[in-house]
């Protein structure tokens, strides 16, 4: 066992975190996080409404026993969601953990800790992560330049970003970007982390809610295989790379505008990748860590591999060194 300051914090057994992913994380997957002593989350705008993430967290609580919790992403829109609606049921259901991203979670704080809610915010800078602390969140999520998603215009990658994170931070911080395997979670520990958090890794297992073929292709592919879209319009989003999104990068990089690339970046067209398995239907999200990807096992397994891996790193290779070094 791994405890850290994380793991007391949030109530989980293992220091590995399942962030909120958009069509992916839902009950199946959340469930098999939870019950290999991880923490997974719901992200509730993959549910269509807030009746539908209501009945998501239900179905959830039928599969497992363990604690697990659900993304709020709040982002800009023309036709925002019903956030409050969908905050009020993580209220009413009872889930003890949220995960905020996308914009200032002080607007929600006071709701979800009047409710006995935990938050672990997600930031992508120092400055936000310091600022999200002073705001009284439990625990930060920073984001390296190498994960999927949007890793914001600064462009620092993890062993910069986790220790600078670090030396500002005094609450539970877990580190986001790159991460895969073993070897991931204890260079994060050694930078300051008190955990990790994985996307595309728990993309590619049995329980992931998508196409097989797309966990194939992740499998198949390397670390340089993503393409940085929208960078021109300061709203970088790191996805896989095909034949959609070299050809967004191309629009942008010519001078074009979103109007010029809405619908080769619609919504529904990323979806149907995990859907129908044609990576190349639509945009979708990937990290750098594919290039450590190379199977497809059980939540289960890939968890108890890298705890067990883990730990043998650090307290067999390690202190090997250290025995060196003394000699």
């Amino acid at each position: 066992m791994i405890s850290t300051a994380f793991t007391e914090t949030f109530g989980v057994r293992h220091p590995i975190v399942q962030g909120g992913m958009q069509w992916v994380g839902r009950a199946e997957l959340v469930a098999a996080v939870a019950n290999a002593g991880a923490l997974g989350f719901i992200t509730a705008l993959t549910q269509p409404t807030p009746a539908d993430l209501a009945n998501e967290i239900a179905r959830c609580r039928d599969l497992t026993d363990q604690p697990f919790g659900v993304n709020l992403t709040i982002l800009p829109s023309i036709t925002p969601p019903p956030y409050d609606e969908y905050r009020q049921v993580i209220v009413d259901s009872g889930v003890k953990i949220v995960e905020t991203a996308g914009s200032n979670p002080g607007p929600h704080l006071a709701i979800f800790h009047d409710a006995g809610i935990k938050v672990l915010h997600k930031c992508t800078t120092v400055r936000h992560a310091v600022k999200a602390q002073d705001l009284g969140v439990d625990g930060i999520s920073i984001d390296g330049f190498e994960c999927a998603g949007h890793p914001g215009e600064d462009d620092v990658a993890g062993l910069v970003l986790i220790p600078a994170a670090a030396d500002k931070i005094s609450i539970p911080m877990i580190a986001s970007g790159g991460f895969a395997d073993a070897r991931g979670l204890v260079a994060a520990l050694a930078l300051g982390a008190d955990g990790i958090n994985m996307g595309t890794r728990f993309m590619c297992t049995t329980e992931s809610p998508i196409h097989q073929n797309i966990k194939e292709a992740i499998v198949a592919a390397d670390e340089t295989q993503t393409e940085l879209i929208f960078r021109p319009l300061r709203n970088t989003a790191r996805v896989a790379s095909n034949i959609v999104s070299r050809e967004v990068v191309d629009i942008l990089s010519r001078g074009g505008q979103f109007e010029d690339v809405r619908d080769l970046v619609a919504g529904a067209r990323g979806r149907s990748v995990y859907e129908t398995g044609d990576p190349d239907a639509g945009i979708w999200t990937v990290g750098t860590s594919q290039g450590l990807i190379h199977d497809i096992p059980t939540v289960d397994e890939l968890v108890q591999r890298m705890v067990s891996e883990a730990e043998v790193i650090i307290g067999a290779r390690l202190r090997s060194m250290t025995e060196r070094v003394s000699v």
